[in-house]
This record gives structure tokens, C-alpha cells and sequence, in this order.
């Protein structure tokens, strides 16, 4: 076998492998409605507990240009906290990385931020911002925060020892060791934590939608869930999910542009 025909070879079966990658969710996606829809057909649940899909997806199709407009508002909201949570959280970590004693003192603090749920705290802070974007945008800065900070602090202390030893010995300042070894060592946490902040965001901003708001998609589930319209309550739902689904996929996107030197491990 020449070297060529080997290239060809390896190839044809990555393909492969990344083919099997998006059937198999496909096909198991496809089961889990199957036996949903044959649930409610047989009357195992009643209809008004678990509507079936054919009527979730009817319900969708239905008020489906109400779904986006109020998905508007949700991704405005997700957009403007995710991005403020990446500053502080890039901040915190890069402070944390370069004084110990901030690490010391900042890093519990950012493990309790995690034992408090957003469900206990979103009434608290539609109490200090009224019902406008605010406590929405907070809300989203609080969960989407945590996950950034920490991946990128440990992108940080992961970093290879020998390469700073390197570029010390050629005299590099701290921030060239930053810029050039650490910061991209760094990036595959980082992103990690980002697909973890990307979800999380658009579930803190509806979560904090549930208790006031004027539009999106929060709003919009506690009024059809007040008509006991649950069709549509689990069309919001599905749609909230396939959101979260989208994003992280354009993150993963994004992963490997940044990081074209692990587009293998990138999966």
C-alpha cells in the first residue's frame, strides 16, 4: 500500500466516524418520539399531562413567528449577559493565575456563587431591577460567570512549564508569556467552559423571565402554562433546547478556527 492510498484510507474512515457521530443522535432522537407518540396514542398518559408530539409540533407551527419573536428578547438577554460573564470571568481568571493571594480569596467565593440556585435568587433581583432587561442580563452574568472563569484558570495552570521556562530564558516579559503560551494553552478549556456558559444562558434568562417580565420566551411559557395550553408549553421547551443545541454547535465552530492545531482532538 502506497502512502497515498493510506492517506485515502484514513480519511474515508474519519468521514465515517463523523458520519456515525450525527446518525446516531439522529436515530435515538427519532426512537424517543416514536415511543412518545405511541405512549400517547394508547392513551397510557392522559392527553393533557403529555400531549403527543404530532400536537406539540402543531402547537409549535402554530404560534411559530410568536416563538421567534419573543426568542428575540431571550437571545438579546443571553447575548449582553454571556458577554459581560466572559469579561469578568476571563478577568477573575487571569488575576487569580498571576497573585496567588487573589486566587486564594476569589476562588471560594466563586465556588459559593454555585451553591445558590438561580431559581432563588431571580425574585431578588426582579425585586432590585424592576421587570426590565436588567435582572435578566444579571442573572446570565451569574450562571454563564463560573464556568468561564474556572476553565480558563485551569487553561492557565495547565500550561506547559517548559515552555515558560523557554521563553523566560529569551527574556519574555510576563505578558508575552501570556499572550503567546499561556492564553493559547489555554483555549480548549476555555471553550469548554463557553459551550457550558452558552447553554446556561439562554436557561438563566428564561428562568428569570418566569417571575416578570414583558417578552420572551419565559414570559411566554408562564402564560400559555396559565392556559393549561401544555401543548405549546412543551413546544417552548423543545425549542428552548434546540436553541442551546444551535449555540453550542456555533461555539464548537468557532473552537476550531481558534484552534486549528488540535482540529483533531476537536471531534
Amino acid at each position: 500500500m502506497t502512502d497515498e492510498e493510506g492517506k485515502i484510507i484514513l480519511v474515508l474512515m474519519k468521514k465515517k466516524k463523523d458520519y456515525s457521530s450525527i446518525f446516531v443522535p439522529v436515530i435515538v432522537i427519532f426512537a424517543v418520539l416514536f415511543v412518545w407518540q405511541l405512549i400517547c396514542m394508547a392513551g397510557v398518559v392522559p392527553g393533557y399531562m403529555l400531549p403527543a408530539p404530532t400536537d406539540v409540533f402543531s402547537a409549535f407551527a402554530e404560534d411559530y413567528m410568536l416563538l421567534l419573536e419573543h426568542a428575540q428578547v431571550t437571545l438579546l438577554e443571553a447575548f449582553l449577559g454571556l458577554l459581560i460573564g466572559m469579561t469578568l470571568g476571563f478577568l477573575s481568571a487571569a488575576l487569580m493565575d498571576a497573585f496567588p493571594i487573589v486566587r486564594k480569596g476569589l476562588y471560594p467565593v466563586l465556588v459559593l456563587t454555585q451553591t445558590i440556585p438561580p431559581v432563588a435568587i431571580a425574585p431578588l433581583l426582579v425585586l432590585w431591577f424592576s421587570y426590565g432587561i436588567a435582572p435578566k442580563v444579571v442573572l446570565v452574568v451569574l450562571v454563564s460567570f463560573f464556568p468561564v472563569a474556572i476553565g480558563l484558570y485551569e487553561g492557565f495552570r495547565n500550561t506547559d512549564p517548559d515552555m515558560i521556562r523557554l521563553m523566560k530564558s529569551m527574556n519574555a516579559t510576563r505578558w508575552q508569556i501570556f499572550c503567546h503560551v499561556k492564553f493559547p494553552g489555554a483555549l480548549p478549556e476555555f471553550f469548554s467552559g463557553l459551550k457550558i456558559a452558552v447553554s446556561y444562558s439562554v436557561v438563566g434568562a428564561v428562568i428569570a423571565e418566569w417571575l416578570g417580565g414583558y417578552s420572551g420566551l419565559g414570559v411566554y411559557m408562564t402564560r400559555v402554562k396559565k392556559a393549561y395550553a401544555y401543548d405549546k408549553m412543551f413546544a417552548v421547551i423543545i425549542f428552548v433546547s434546540v436553541i442551546s443545541l444551535i449555540l453550542m454547535g456555533l461555539v464548537k465552530l468557532l473552537q476550531k478556527k481558534c484552534t486549528p492545531w488540535l482540529e483533531g482532538k476537536n471531534g
